[in-house]
């Protein structure tokens, strides 16, 4: 069973207690961001830089977007896993957001099986490194 941090950004309570459901009996800890301004202080505290095993997050927020929150995640903690869940998909923004690293593109309402092997798998795989 994958274990670690998980960082849920989304400007939805809801969406952030459906994914935590999704995510129930694994022994995750789950941190939580209403925006990207909100994930990006969160990050800078303790140790979440260094053990956080993959973010989720949404991209159309208030404040700071996802787009915005994962160019600074990916600047200062390059090697954290980025899996992208959203309401509205946009190819373009897929492509170029696969370009800047981020590790899969999910469409809201999302599987619950295919959020869980998505984070199992990345969780398994480890921090990218070399980036």
């Amino acid at each position: 069973m994958a274990t670690g941090k998980i960082m849920i950004v989304d400007d939805e309570q809801d969406v952030r207690e459906a994914i935590k459901l999704q995510l129930a009996g694994k022994s995750f800890k789950i941190l939580e961001a209403g925006d990207g301004a909100e994930a990006i202080t969160i990050m800078k505290k303790e140790d979440h830089m260094a053990n956080v095993g993959v973010i989720l997050c949404d991209i159309r927020m208030p404040n700071v977007d996802g787009v915005e929150c994962i160019d600074y995640l990916k600047t200062n903690a390059p090697g954290i896993p980025i899996v992208v869940i959203t309401a509205f998909p946009d190819a373009e923004l897929a492509t170029s957001l696969m370009k800047k690293g981020i590790k899969e593109y999910l469409v809201k309402p999302v599987n619950k099986e295919k959020l869980i092997t998505v984070i199992d798998s990345l969780i398994a795989a480890g921090k990218d490194v070399g980036l």
